[in-house]
């Protein structure tokens, strides 16, 4: 029982950064119907860009958590920025073209940004330090631990989301982003900017998967230029789980696909003995990629983006 506890506290903290990043996907989609497969190398750039500021600041005696501060901050200017030119320079001329021209030019980003950051920061892995305490603490009375980082994690991924729903559903801006999400056509005849709306739509997204690439930054303790790939592809699949253009189905999504490679991990050698083990949780994420897909495309809270008029 202990045990499965731990997965489940290992799984909540993993499927809060995929939580993260499906939100992009997700909003991004359900606006302008993009699947942007170069969000995740927009995490990969926060996490270097955390790893570079953290570098330059540990010389200064500043505490690890004000580094982590700085650390942030700069990751989500950096990012958002990208996004913002990414956005309006491969994707928004191609906003009419058939939907095959931006899926492959997403693709085509996604290598670029990979080959540009391996320029910068060279391929070799890098150990990203450990900036909070190592402090452990019990979970429910059992002997499963959560550490203050993965704390850290879970209630700035509850700040985030909160936010982010608040924003949507209860302003001006996330107003227009409905309307733009519903026709672009009839809400500019309402007053709405629908290219503004939709850059503002990838600078949100680029936040959360600058926020996200810090965090996976801290859990793992290692950045390198290919890791935004696999979390990419998997945050996509868990906006799919949930009902891609959906938010809450990308928030429960990548919370379920947390939980699944965490428990599911941890019993896949027990199964199958030798033959496979913990470093075989992926295929966890693309099992269920294919039976959504299958048995229901729309996910599991259904798409609630009406079709285009």
């Amino acid at each position: 029982m202990d045990t499965l506890i731990q997965q489940v506290v290992n799984g909540l903290v993993l499927g809060s950064m995929y939580a993260l990043v499906a939100l992009g996907y997700t909003m991004v989609y359900g606006i302008i119907n993009l699947i942007n497969f170069a969000h995740g190398e927009i995490l990969m750039v926060g996490a270097l860009v955390s790893w570079s500021v953290v570098g330059a600041l540990s010389e200064t005696g500043m505490p690890g958590w004000a580094m982590m501060g700085v650390a942030l901050c700069c990751a989500i200017v950096i990012c958002t920025i990208l996004n913002f030119v990414i956005e309006k320079i491969a994707y928004r001329p191609l906003r009419n073209a058939p939907r095959l021209a931006p899926l492959i030019t997403a693709m085509g980003m996604s290598l670029l940004l990979q080959t540009v950051a391996m320029i910068i920061w060279k391929p070799n892995p890098k150990a990203f330090p450990q900036l909070l305490p190592d402090v452990h603490y019990q979970v429910a009375g059992s002997t499963a631990v959560i550490t203050l980082t993965q704390c850290v994690i879970l209630g700035l991924t509850v700040a985030i989301l909160a936010a982010l729903l608040w924003l949507v559903n209860s302003t001006k801006l996330g107003r227009a982003m409905r309307a733009t999400a519903e026709n672009p056509r009839v809400a500019s005849l309402m007053g709405v900017k629908p290219d503004f709306i939709i850059s503002t739509t990838f600078v949100i997204g680029a936040a959360l998967a600058a926020v996200a690439g810090l965090m996976l930054a801290a859990k793992d303790g290692s950045v390198t230029h290919m890791m935004g790939f696999t979390p990419g592809l998997k945050a996509f699949t868990a906006a799919v789980l949930g009902g891609i253009g959906n938010l809450a189905g990308a928030m429960l999504g990548g919370l379920l696909l947390g939980l699944l490679e965490a428990i599911g991990g941890n019993y896949l050698g027990d199964i199958t003995g030798d033959v496979l083990g913990s470093n075989y949780v992926d295929i966890f994420a693309f099992m269920a990629l294919i039976l959504v897909l299958t048995l229901r495309p729309s996910g599991l809270l259904g798409e609630r983006v009406a079709d285009r008029a």
